[in-house]
């Protein structure tokens, strides 16, 4: 029983491996099928990729060999174009080598003919030269020989006669400035001059207000209260924009205006007048006061070199330089006597220009030397000096020339006169300042002018008394006969009009008269 079941358990297991066996033979079998036909797949796949690569490879070596003959067929257009320019450019540098050895033939020749005249040039210098060696020998002989019969050297000779020459033009200078000063005097020369200077009053008119220049401004509380806001940051800028001081009085409601410019107290007045008008323009002053100042001051700079071209094109004379319009513009807001400078330049112009015409003289040369005449008052309260030194250290620094120059520096006597031209800007200064109406004093500067008239006139020895008339334009002094005689009184005349003209500051002239006269008193009974 034992042994059958072994038996059966050993039967089984044979027959379980001979089971696994077959399958294992199977599948080994089925494994090589698929490995065959993946070989096979692959073998197809890369029989594909090698026959597509064949056929990429002759495309490409296809496109090489268009590309190529494409490329050579260019190359040969452009070679063949290269040949032809070479071509071209051989002929002409043919050509033109054949005309450059013509010409180098012709300059060869001209060489040839310039080496022939230079030989002939330099022979006849060697020619002159033994010709003015000669001449030199003999005028030295002859000069030798004259020295020698006339007892004296040349050189000896011509300082004599040099000596003698300036001895002849002093003495005949001399004569004509005696005839000058003898002429001087003569009562037709003031006739002709007088003649001369009524034409050029009488042809010119123009009408004229007198001009005051405000510097008390009363602007009100509340203006001054925005004035000195924030610690008076507007004021400041004001201030200094116009290069003038403001003075708030103690009444917190009007400024005044303290300095000499006249263009910055201009610039103030204009402010003042926008802030007071125009409210959008007070709320630009509080944002920002530097820059409202400041587009202010551009205006009327603006208008500034306006009025210095309107005077060169009213007068028809060329412009100047560009500084010296500026200052000629400026003049507008500058008074003296409350005379407007400005139109004192136009006017005084314009007058000269007339007494020029008339003595046949350049009538815009009269005319432009006198508009510059006072551009120094313009500058006067920045520089230290006399303003007509002051304009014609301008005008010479700017290339004007030295009439114009000389005629600005010398219309004050500041320096002497070297042209007709100085002479007449100065008489046409006098004319238009000393016209009826032209000028004014205020109260208080007419009583220290008499004032100061009376006192200069009293100070001499021997007069009894001095007194201003005519408004401050003559002085008579009245001196005691026994203590003063006639030729101290023309000295004193003298002295004491040098003395007002050194001391005293006015427009026009002063006429001093010294009155010396005998009194006898009776008594009848």
């Amino acid at each position: 029983m034992v042994l059958a079941l072994v038996a059966g358990l050993v039967i089984a297991v044979v027959t379980a491996l001979l089971a696994m066996r077959a399958g294992a033979a199977e599948a080994s079998k089925q494994a090589r099928r698929a490995i065959d036909e993946a070989r096979a797949e692959a073998a197809a796949q890369v029989k594909a990729a090698q026959l597509e690569a064949a056929t990429a490879v002759r495309e490409l070596e296809t496109a090489a060999r268009t590309e190529a003959l494409d490329q050579r067929t260019a190359a040969d257009e452009a070679l063949a174009a290269d040949e032809q320019r070479v071509a071209k450019r051989e002929d002409a540098f043919a050509r033109r080598q054949a005309e450059s050895t013509g010409t180098e033939d012709a300059i060869e020749q001209r060489e040839a003919a310039l080496d022939g005249t230079h030989r002939e040039v330099q022979s006849r210098r060697d020619r002159a030269s033994g010709i003015e060696n000669d001449a030199k020998r003999k005028l030295q002989q002859l000069r030798g020989e004259l020295e020698m019969r006339a007892g004296v050297k040349a050189a000896e000779l011509v300082e004599q006669m040099s000596r003698g020459w300036l001895e002849e033009a002093r003495a005949r200078a001399a004569q004509q400035v005696r005839a000058i000063d003898q002429t001087a005097a003569d009562p037709a020369h003031d006739r002709e001059a007088q003649r001369v200077m009524e034409i050029a009053a009488t042809r010119y008119h123009h009408h004229y207000l007198t001009e005051r220049a405000q510097n008390f401004l009363r602007i009100g509380p509340d203006l001054v209260g925005i004035l000195l806001d924030n610690g008076g940051v507007l004021h400041q800028a004001i201030q200094t924009v116009a290069g003038v001081q403001l003075l708030v009085s103690d009444e917190k409601d009007a400024i005044r205006l303290d300095g000499l410019d006249g263009v910055g107290k201009e610039f103030v007045r204009r402010a003042f007048n926008r802030l007071i008008k125009k409210q959008e323009s007070l709320e630009d002053a509080r944002k920002d006061p530097e820059g409202w100042a400041g587009r202010g001051r551009e205006v009327l700079n603006q208008e500034i070199r306006s009025l210095g071209k309107r005077a060169f094109q009213v007068l028809g004379i060329p412009k100047a330089h560009p500084e010296i319009v500026e200052l000629v513009g400026a003049l507008n807001f500058r008074t003296s006597y409350t005379q407007n400078q400005w139109w004192h330049a136009v006017e005084s112009s314009y007058l000269c220009g007339m007494m020029a015409a008339e003595l046949g003289l350049d009538e815009k040369l009269a005319r432009r030397a006198t508009l510059m005449h006072d551009i120094g008052k313009a500058l006067t309260h920045k520089i230290e000096g006399s303003h007509a030194v002051i304009g014609a250290d301008i005008a010479r620094r700017v290339g004007e020339s030295e009439l114009v120059a000389n005629a600005i520096g010398a219309h004050h006597a500041d320096e002497p006169c070297n042209s007709v031209y100085a002479y007449l800007v100065a008489a046409s200064d006098a004319m238009s300042g000393a016209r009826p109406g032209a000028r004014r004093e205020l109260a208080e500067g007419f009583t220290a002018k008499v004032e100061d008239l009376e006192r200069i006139g009293a100070a001499r020895r021997g007069v009894a008394h001095a007194h201003a008339v005519h408004g401050g334009r003559e002085l008579r002094v009245y001196v005691r006969e026994r203590e003063v005689d006639d030729l101290t009184v023309v000295e004193m005349s003298s002295e004491i009009a040098a003395q007002i003209s050194e001391e005293m500051t006015f427009p026009g002239q002063i006429k001093v008269t010294v009155i010396r006269a005998f009194e006898a008193t009776a008594t009848a009974n």
